[in-house]
């Protein structure tokens, strides 16, 4: 295990130069916070050591969420997130650490507990204050005013950010978060839109839980206050609901995110110890990239869970797009697609179990995968695995590569159920109407 942790850190080590050199107009705090990143980088990358071979599955055979023609009326009935009125259903492991209790906002930092996968070491501001954003304003970025949650995410204490109200915020640049915090939107439905999108840049440990974040546009940049003591210089910032740059230990939970600029969620330079759960994305192009340059080998150190997420009407491809590193991606809903579901280039390894996949009913796009910029004699070598999956409407995935790969800890791959159960396990994806003093 220490011989192959050396390789890795050895060539992310070679990449820093590289990764620097694209910030030569950053002061100091800025190249210091790199270093930083990239030393978290390697402490949170966990070798691959372990051969998994034969998982089993739930037989599904008895359930009836699944009628004779293969397809699911939740295709149909869940697009437009119709407010579910049953009694609270905790309907997979992420869920059922912390819903369904009377008093969860009592003790909202139970959910710090829960987060499973690559994020799984993943507490926000567990150990912070309750800050309570009771401003929905973005005024001034220099000087942010107390009781905004860019005045929230600046400060360099831990903190777990929640909101006194329901609200829409039109950030006027992109949001600079610090290392340390939660974002939790249960209570009230609080909306990021139609303005710039929430950054992660060379931070480490943050949630992002509850928010409603769409139409996300690019921003000019200028001069932006990225922590207490310091402000600085930033360009033009992309347009992705959230961006996750050269940071560990991150878990993004129970949002919804359609029609932003560029991506939905963008994990680039570095980024790893990610998970990304019970979310529900619609109507966007580019949906998930996962390492944005096939010449930057520091991304073989990404390793990022996809779990329990619905994806859903309106999406065209990258759910995710991946380069270099390892991705598990288990018991996700696959309802549409308008290219393909799972891509990648740069030889990632991609272990799909427990997916459910519907394929559009135009016969050249049933198939799942989409490898890029590689001859079938190259990715044919790419440890690509299908496990477990429920294929309907014609979809199929093109596997590839050893079935016995090396993966990470067990304790890092969440063990899946059968395809046939994604839809119950997604069923709440999304924003959750969660109401104070209720269940969640």
């Amino acid at each position: 295990m220490e011989k192959v942790t050396l390789v890795f850190v050895l060539c992310f080590a070679a990449m820093v130069p590289s990764l620097v050199a694209d910030f030569a107009v950053y002061d100091t705090v800025w190249k210091q916070r790199a270093e930083e990143a990239r030393n978290m980088t390697m402490e949170y990358y966990v070798p691959n050591t372990d051969i998994i071979a034969n998982e089993t599955f739930d037989d599904p055979s008895a359930l009836d969420l699944i009628d004779a023609s293969g397809n699911s009326t939740r295709r149909n009935l869940r697009q437009g997130k119709r407010r579910y009125r049953g009694p609270c259903e905790a309907t997979n492991p992420i869920d059922r650490c912390w819903r369904c209790r009377p008093d969860w906002e009592a003790n909202r930092k139970q959910l710090a507990k829960c987060a499973l996968g690559f994020g799984r070491r993943t507490t926000g501001g567990l150990d912070g204050e309750i800050y309570v954003v009771t401003d929905p304003s973005d005024c001034d970025v220099r000087e942010p005013k107390p009781g905004t949650i860019r005045h929230a995410v600046i400060q360099k204490r831990p903190l777990w950010i929640i909101f006194a109200r329901s609200m829409n915020i039109k950030l006027s640049q992109e949001l600079i978060v610090t290392s340390h915090k939660t974002i939790d939107g249960r209570g009230a439905n609080v909306h990021i839109s139609y303005g710039a999108g929430i950054t992660l840049q060379f931070v480490t440990n943050v949630i992002i839980h509850g928010l409603h974040i769409h139409h996300i546009t690019p921003a000019n940049g200028g001069m932006i206050r990225d922590a207490e003591d310091h402000f600085g210089l930033r360009t033009r910032s992309d347009g992705d609901g959230i961006s996750i740059f050269g940071s560990t230990n991150i878990w993004v939970d129970h949002v919804s995110m359609s029609q932003c600029h560029d991506g939905l969620i963008d994990a680039v330079q570095g980024a790893t110890a990610i998970t990304i759960s019970n979310s529900h994305f619609t109507h966007h192009n580019d949906a998930i990239l996962l390492g944005a340059s096939d010449s930057f080998a520091g991304d073989q150190m990404m390793q990022v869970t996809i779990a329990y997420n619905h994806f859903g009407q309106g999406l065209v491809q990258r759910m995710p797009r991946c380069r270099w590193g390892f991705f598990h991606v288990v018991n996700n809903d696959y309802t549409h697609w308008l290219l393909y579901a799972i891509g990648g280039s740069k030889h990632p390894t991609i272990i799909s179990q427990g997916n459910r996949f519907i394929a559009p009913d135009a016969f050249h796009l049933k198939q799942i995968t989409k490898r890029d910029y590689a001859a079938e004699s190259e990715w044919k070598t790419w440890s690509w695995r299908s496990e477990g999956d429920a294929f309907m409407n014609g979809a199929y995935f093109v596997q590839s590569g050893d079935p016995n790969v090396k993966r990470p800890h067990r304790k890092y791959m969440i063990k899946p159920k059968h395809g046939l159960y994604a839809t119950r396990m997604t069923r709440h994806a999304g924003a959750l109407d969660c109401r104070r003093g209720r269940k969640c």
